[in-house]
């Protein structure tokens, strides 16, 4: 099934059987390379052939025809899959297209990605037009099917309706359903989640977990009920209990969670015969955490932390394609496979100086060649927010005795209100700001104080968020009105104020949730905000993280969502929206 998307026309398989029998000339020839065979886990030497987007020989023979072929020299260098990143959520700042046209210039080509921005802001007929326009990049997209919203929406059940799990689970580029943030709800006896799970798996979809800290007899639990994968696993005894269980693990390296160096450490503990069901993934990382690299940058750590040079490789890779039922065509230098090859000058150093993705070139020699996967947004139903109301004082009244305390950037717990929140100004002598969430369309906020997210910050809006819906934060109240209308003016993005003038904005025109900017430029815009959040005393590694988490049901103790300040473990709404 997967297949049927990249499958040849009939007069395209013709011809490829025709280059064999020497009546026609592929269109690009690399001789003499040195290359991971993953059938063998070898490396071998050959002559590797390609036509139009597909490898259609390796062996020693050259063809018979090569009068049109791009004669390619490849002594020196060793040649590998293009890797594969299982685990993506391409709304952090950046966009799908500009998330897979970076990672490829350091050799990632294939992505499986999060759909939940595109399910939470687009109709489902966009949303399915947009994915279908990504299928033309030289990159590989696929996607997976969220089952809940990750927060507490009033709409909730209208929006994640069998109708609409179903038509997303139809398609051939979903292959997974979940991650399943929501796994309480499911071991409590929610069987409408059961059902989306056993939906998937008649579709012969695969189910992503979202376990951390789950213990053993959890882990067997969900594994019965249907889960296939987890990236979670936060030591070496987290790893061993879930291979012991058949789950398929990805090791994961973040920005909020960079923890690939320990889970090294501890994989060595395990003393493990075969690597085949690890995986590496970035999970999302903000885009300054990319500075460096991606998978790649993974595949370096583990090769020189001790793992098999080849292993290290197919983690990267073929492990994820297969995990996937993805290798007939994906993570592996092979006849009939895409052609994803990633040139590297040495076995021990992955980053690639040149890459060929579906057969054309997205890197020669160091050099990137972005004309080979231009990208329109026109008609993607992702425009720049429309606000067509204003945030006023009467918006801006605290009174709630309850707030939120971070315990890290992203960990909330409820806390007793020690300031007077009536005040126009908090004082910089302490850490508690204003917290404001709103409506993306002005029918309801929230009101209450967060506790250790800055000293100094007079003034921050911003559109980015994981409901869609507005927050405001800060200390002085006209900088928190100043930096919504900028934010407004600019159509969606993040805003800082300070003493009555804007001193930074990051616009976000896309849905009010990304940038359109490449990420190499999008990277120093970050760093900036980063920058001026350490400035104004923000103790944390990842303040856009915190952004997005303030409504994250999946984690504890207390979040600001849409119907309210809400009690994660105790499953209630503690003070409910208050209708503007």
């Amino acid at each position: 099934m997967v297949e049927s998307k990249y499958r040849w026309r009939s007069l395209q398989l013709r011809k490829a059987v025709d280059i064999i029998d020497g009546k026609r000339s592929p269109q690009m020839v690399l001789k003499n390379a040195t290359f991971l065979h993953s059938g063998f886990k070898q490396w071998i030497t050959a002559n590797i052939w390609i036509q139009e987007d597909r490898i259609v020989y390796i062996g020693e023979q050259l063809p018979a025809k090569d009068e049109n072929s791009e004669q390619i020299d490849c002594t020196n260098l060793f040649l590998v899959p293009g890797y594969i990143e299982p685990h993506a959520h391409p709304f952090q700042l950046y966009n799908p297209h500009s998330l897979a046209q970076y990672a490829s210039q350091y050799g990632t080509t294939t992505l499986v990605n999060d759909n939940l921005v595109l399910f939470l802001q687009l109709p489902k007929k966009k949303a399915f037009s947009l994915m279908d326009d990504m299928k033309d990049l030289p990159q590989s997209l696929f996607w997976w099917s969220r089952f809940d919203s990750q927060s507490q929406m009033t709409n909730e059940e209208e929006l994640f309706s069998i109708k609409n799990i179903n038509a997303w689970l139809e398609r051939d580029d979903v292959i997974q359903g979940g991650e399943l943030t929501g796994w309480p709800k499911l071991l409590a006896g929610d069987d409408m989640m059961l059902h989306f799970i056993q939906e998937a798996k008649r579709k012969n979809k695969l189910i992503e977990g979202h376990f951390p800290g789950a213990s053993e007899k959890t882990l067997v639990k969900l594994k019965l009920l249907g889960a296939d994968s987890d990236h979670e696993s936060l030591s070496g005894k987290d790893i061993y209990y879930r291979l012991l269980h058949g789950y398929t693990v990805a090791l994961r390296y973040s920005s909020i969670r960079p923890d690939l160096p320990l889970l090294l450490d501890e994989l060595k503990e395990l003393s493990l015969q075969s690597y085949d069901s690890l995986l590496f993934t970035t999970d999302g990382s903000t885009p300054s955490f990319h500075e460096q690299g991606f998978i790649d940058v993974m595949i370096k750590m583990a090769i020189e932390s001790g793992i098999p040079i080849i292993d290290a490789y197919h983690m990267g890779s073929y492990n994820a394609a297969k995990h996937f039922r993805l290798d007939g065509i994906l993570g592996q230098i092979a006849t009939g496979r895409i052609a994803n090859i990633n040139f590297l000058t040495s076995k021990e150093h992955p980053t690639p100086v040149s890459v060929l993705a579906k057969g054309k070139w997205l890197k020669r020699d160091g050099k990137a060649m972005y004309e080979n996967a231009p990208f329109s947004w026109a008609n993607s139903g992702m425009d720049p927010l429309k606000v067509d109301w204003e945030l006023t004082n009467d918006d801006l009244q605290f009174s709630m005795a309850l707030g939120m305390k971070m315990e890290n950037a992203v960990i909330m717990k409820p806390y007793s209100v020690n300031v007077d929140p009536s005040v126009e100004e908090l004082s910089e002598e302490h850490d508690e700001n204003f917290l404001l969430l709103l409506d993306k369309d002005g029918k309801w906020r929230i009101n209450t104080m967060l506790k250790g997210f800055a000293t100094k910050l007079h003034g921050l809006a911003s559109s980015y968020s994981n409901t869609g819906d507005y927050i405001v934060i800060g200390k002085r109240k006209k900088d928190m009105i100043l930096a919504f209308n900028r934010m407004k003016e600019i159509g969606g993005g993040i805003v800082l104020a300070h003493n009555g003038e804007i001193i930074f904005e990051l616009s976000l025109p896309l849905g009010g949730r990304m940038s359109k900017l490449p990420l190499e430029e999008l990277i120093v815009k970050e760093k900036k905000y980063k920058e001026i959040m350490i400035e104004k005393g923000y103790p944390y590694i990842d303040p856009v993280y915190t952004l997005l988490f303030l409504s994250s049901t999946h984690l504890p103790y207390i979040r600001i969502t849409p119907v309210g300040i809400y009690d994660v473990m105790n499953k209630t709404v503690l003070f409910p929206a208050i209708m503007r």
